[in-house]
């Protein structure tokens, strides 16, 4: 005998859902256009984030996304709120991350009279999400919740976007719970398999180029034992060094911003690249510059879990529609490709990747030394904790110079976004408190997101905040230095006392000045067991780990010197 279904209010069927799908965790900024969600919640085994603007909401979801290989859920209000929220959804669309943003809106009798915070969120979203809907008949809200789990993570993972009409959430009706969402994964060819297969024994100098998402622990450990075994060198695509250990003997590089030359080197010599799980786009590719188009001019195998991504800017010899947790699954059988040659270059260059990334061979100016400061970080953090960054040129001295040593180590924007590392530290602290989280950040970038602090506080997690101050927004200054020099323009910052900051909010705070002081003010940061800031001040003229601003201003004006002042015939 079926028993009878029970009315319940749709926000708790909404709730009920997220629930059913396996959402543990939620992150909004309240609104009154969705509080029969926030009423379900009460009720629900789902951990609740409150944040203090939408768009930390947001980046702490794709952090989710990104850590948990799940879809991060944010919930925020109407229209202001869901625009503050847009700099997440782009960072989940361009990173490739499983999201869904569920956002308030008018009631359904209000619309097309542009009534109070009415937004089209089709028109907005639709370019960015995966897929933009608006749920208008509460009995529908499974079969939406559904689809939006299975969009978010399957083909290309991204985000969703879905839109609540306030009067739709307080509607009372009996409906039937979906079934759980299962994610799906495509199967590669059988042909492109053994075309690869082909395409491996007969190459000399194969490399690997790792990317995207779709991957996992086991993954990363399993790609890098098939490497070994075909003697193949493994970089990672830009904000990726977790899907290769720096430590793996194959491993030889990043190709981000500032990208070795050597290793660029590697790649264009190379007869055979493996393009697994990204898109080779505009910082990897060196500005679409490292291959041909759409000929790369080199044999690519290119495993894409997208199939509308696959020959999309480059012709592969080799296109296999996947995510890379199952290509390496089905790569296993390959015979062994291993010869003497191919040992040696991947020692070789191995060897390269670690005389780039020593931060003892960087000296700049001023008190503070950048370097030393990333190697006690190596020398003294877990292998397993996790480093957040956003946008700016402090991130150099973590991409280059930070060991990455294991799977689910770095939360970092591949869109370039600032203001993402506070709350991508909170969202790592909030599901995995055993873990040590570190949120390295520029003065520029933290300020953009830097109330998140009051939510690290609010939950009691101590993440550490390394915050590096040179006053200015560095990453601009040093291209207006590069094409404009001397000509400094909306670029000087003037900031607060960020250790005084961490106080105010009730956590800890540090100020570092010299070398020195980093190393015990990290060990008191640590031991306080609140949330720290350690706030370090860094010589202006230290732009990147390889030049200054007056070399930078010097180079230019030698290349392109000052027009003469005009003749001014009052004053000859």
């Amino acid at each position: 005998m079926t028993m009878a279904l029970q009315p319940r209010l749709a926000g708790h069927i909404l709730v009920d859902q997220l629930r059913l799908h396996g959402t543990d965790h939620v992150f909004c900024v309240p609104g009154e256009s969705y509080l029969a969600v926030l009423d379900g919640l009460v009720d629900a085994e789902i951990q609740v984030t409150v944040c203090r603007q939408e768009g930390g909401a947001a980046m702490m979801a794709e952090a989710y996304g990104k850590l948990t290989g799940r879809p991060g859920v944010c919930l925020v209000t109407r229209a202001p709120g869901a625009t503050n929220a847009t700099p997440g959804i782009h960072i989940a669309s361009q990173d490739s991350t499983p999201l869904i943003m569920l956002v308030g809106q008018i009631q359904r009798d209000h619309r097309d009279r542009e009534a109070f915070q009415e937004m089209d969120y089709k028109a907005v979203y639709g370019s960015q999400a995966k897929w933009v809907a608006e749920i208008d008949q509460a009995e529908r809200i499974p079969e939406y919740l559904a689809r939006a789990f299975h969009v978010a993570q399957s083909g290309r993972p991204g985000p969703v976007v879905l839109a609540l009409p306030e009067d739709m959430l307080t509607e009372t009706l009996a409906v039937a719970d979906a079934r759980p969402c299962q994610r799906t994964d495509s199967y590669p060819d059988p042909a492109q398999l053994d075309k690869l297969a082909g395409l491996l024994a007969q190459a000399q100098r194969p490399l690997a180029i790792l990317g995207g998402s779709g991957w996992d622990a086991e993954s990363v450990q399993a790609f890098g034992d098939f490497a070994i075994r075909h003697g193949i060198p493994i970089a990672v695509q830009f904000r990726r060094q977790m899907l290769c250990p720096t430590d793996h003997p194959n491993f030889i590089g990043d190709l981000g911003l500032g990208v070795d030359p050597q290793l660029l080197a590697a790649i264009r010599e190379s007869d055979l690249i493996l393009a697994v799980g990204g898109r080779l786009s505009e910082v990897p590719s060196q500005g679409y510059t490292l291959f041909g188009i759409p000929n790369p001019g080199r044999l690519l195998a290119h495993v894409h879990p997208d199939i509308n991504e696959l020959n999309r800017v480059y012709q592969a010899d080799a296109a296999l529609a996947c995510t890379p947790r199952t290509w390496v699954r089905v790569i296993q059988d390959i015979p062994g490709s291993l010869t003497a040659e191919r040992r040696q270059r991947c020692d070789a260059l191995h060897a390269q990747r670690l005389a780039w990334s020593d931060p003892t061979r960087i000296h700049t100016p001023g008190a503070l030394q950048m370097g030393e400061i990333v190697q006690h970080l190596n020398a003294t953090l877990p292998l397993d904790s996790i480093i957040t960054n956003g946008a700016g040129n402090y991130a150099t001295w973590i991409h280059r110079f930070y060991q990455f040593r294991a799977y689910g180590t770095q939360l970092a924007p591949t869109s370039g976004s600032m203001g993402y590392d506070m709350p991508a530290a909170v969202a790592a602290k909030r599901i995995c408190p055993d873990r040590t989280v570190v949120c390295f950040t520029g003065d520029g970038s933290f300020m953009m997101h830097g109330q998140e602090f009051a939510t690290a506080v609010q939950y009691k997690l101590p993440v550490i905040v390394i915050l590096i101050d040179n006053h200015m927004y560095g990453t601009i200054r040093m291209h207006q230095e590069r094409h404009y020099p001397g000509r400094v323009s909306a670029t000087d910052l003037h900031n607060p006392d960020f250790a005084a900051y961490a106080r105010a909010f009730g956590g800890h705070g540090e100020r570092v000045e010299t070398t020195a002081e980093f190393a015990p003010a990290l060990r008191r940061a640590l031991d306080s067991g609140l949330p720290a800031i350690v706030h370090c001040l860094l010589d202006p003229e230290a732009i990147t780990p390889t030049t200054t601003i007056s070399r930078l201003r010097d180079a230019a004006l030698r290349s392109h010197p000052a027009p003469e002042a005009p003749h001014d015939p009052d004053h000859s």
